[in-house]
């Protein structure tokens, strides 16, 4: 039994010495595996040292500092306008696709901005909400629809005349050119009838096909009057009430703005309305009593298309005006064509310079390059209605980025006075029942919340 100790201490060290020869050997195989570090000196050494005329070469700079300042600024307003003109593509095209719709609403926002204050003044008087908006809005239909039906009367009476005197006025044209210097002949006047007639005949299917477009915008203007009518009875019923629930769309931010934004808007376009029909009337009144005195058939129609096309700023007034001298032109002979220009061209001046300062004032402040931009792009995106609408929203959106611009500036200012007068403020008690419990961050967003 005295044996057995020794032999287990003998296999103990051989086992060690086995353990050891094994480390060994792994560690020369691992040595292996690693380059040689003592000769990367030797081959750091072997490469000459740049000589000391040699330029030092500059850490590249970080890419942000390395671009100049004004194309940085280019760039974040670049992709920020591209995002604006991709919002304002989408929200154009959502337009055209539910133009009658839109412009519906628009009429019946110029429509009900002209009868609104007729309500407010009913109501004034003790009628009642409802009675003093059905009131409002039978006799203006009514009256819009009388207008209407005297335009067409007149002209339908008028056509047969009129028919006559154009008759004449091209044969009195004819002579007029027979017997001016330009020499023309009958030959060439006679060519150019015959090319007209023979352009209608060659286009007798597109006309067709014109026609049965007209019966479809007949129906889409029909459809039209219809929703401006049911919009104007609701927004001169209940104006106040959509208009809260719009606010309540707006983002909690910016509602306040918003909010004071909406009724200076609102009086803008009331101003605008009620000018613009104000001035368009005495075009109409001044420019057919000189139309009437001068023997020009339809006097009454040209006068009310007069009217209407003074609601088209610039464009409006240039197109009426043509009407009136070419018709006169045609039925009365270059001399009272003349006389009809002279007293359009006097109306026109007098609106441009005395009315239209006068009853429009400072309510409606536009420059004359924006109303034609905007008569030009409002006519290209939706006709005539696009043309009509595009000064009161030019006027609109002036006056609400006015007031924006003011306000943000106001809140600014407001901003620097809290900031400045924080550090000499007393403390409030952190208590439980005191102001500072009022005003934790949790009650104020509950707050901000309601």
């Amino acid at each position: 039994m005295s044996r057995v100790p020794g032999w287990l201490a003998g296999l103990g060290a051989g086992l060690t010495r086995i353990s050891e020869r094994l480390d060994e050997r792994r560690n020369e195989a691992e040595a292996d595996d690693v380059p040689d570090v003592a000769v990367v000196p030797a081959a750091r050494d072997s490469i000459p040292p740049p000589p000391a005329y040699a330029p030092t070469v500059a850490a590249r700079p970080d890419p942000v500092a390395a671009i100049p300042w004004g194309m940085r600024v280019a760039a974040e307003a670049g992709w920020r306008l591209l995002v604006l003109a991709g919002t304002l593509w989408v929200l154009i095209r959502i337009i055209s696709a539910v133009q009658l719709v839109v412009l519906a609403f628009v009429a019946a926002l110029l429509v009900t901005a002209m009868l609104q204050p007729t309500v407010a003044r009913l109501k004034r008087l003790g009628l009642p909400r409802g009675l003093a908006t059905a009131v409002t809005a039978i006799a203006g239909f009514v009256i819009m629809g009388l207008v209407g039906w005297f335009v067409v009367w007149q002209v339908m009476d008028n056509l047969d005349n009129l028919s006559d005197r154009v008759r004449d006025g091209i044969e009195e044209l004819k002579r007029w050119l027979l017997d001016s210097p330009f020499h023309v002949t009958e030959q060439q006047i006679n060519d150019i009838a015959k090319n007209l007639s023979d352009t209608i005949g060659t286009n007798t299917e597109e006309i067709t096909s014109a026609g049965l477009q007209g019966v479809t915008v007949m129906v889409e203007i029909l459809t039209g009057i219809l929703l401006a009518m049911f919009s104007t009875l609701f927004l001169l019923y209940d104006g106040k009430r959509i208009w809260q629930w719009v606010l309540k769309l707006v983002p909690a931010q910016a509602r306040e703005g918003v909010a004071g934004a909406g009724p200076r808007a609102w009086r803008t376009l009331t101003a605008y309305v009620r000018g613009t029909v104000i001035v368009a009337l005495i075009d109409a009144i001044f420019i057919g009593l000189g139309i009437y005195f001068l023997d020009v058939p339809m006097a009454v129609p040209l006068a009310v298309f007069i009217f209407l096309f003074a609601f088209i700023p610039l464009v409006g007034a240039v197109i009426s005006g043509a009407l009136a001298v070419v018709v006169a032109l045609v039925t009365q002979g270059v001399f009272t064509a003349l006389m009809v220009l002279i007293v359009v061209l006097a109306v026109q001046q007098l609106e441009g310079h005395v009315l239209q300062p006068f009853i429009l004032g400072r309510a409606v402040r536009v420059h004359p390059l924006a109303v034609v931009l905007a008569v030009a792009a409002g006519g290209l995106t939706a006709g005539i209605g696009g043309a009509v609408v595009a000064v009161p929203l030019v006027a609109v959106t002036n006056t609400v980025v006015g007031y924006l611009r003011a306000y943000g500036q106001e809140q600014a200012l407001r901003g620097a006075a809290v900031v400045e007068a924080a550090p000499t403020a007393a403390p409030a008690p952190l208590t439980a029942s005191g102001p500072a419990a009022a005003g934790t961050p949790g009650t104020a967003g509950a707050e901000g919340r309601e």
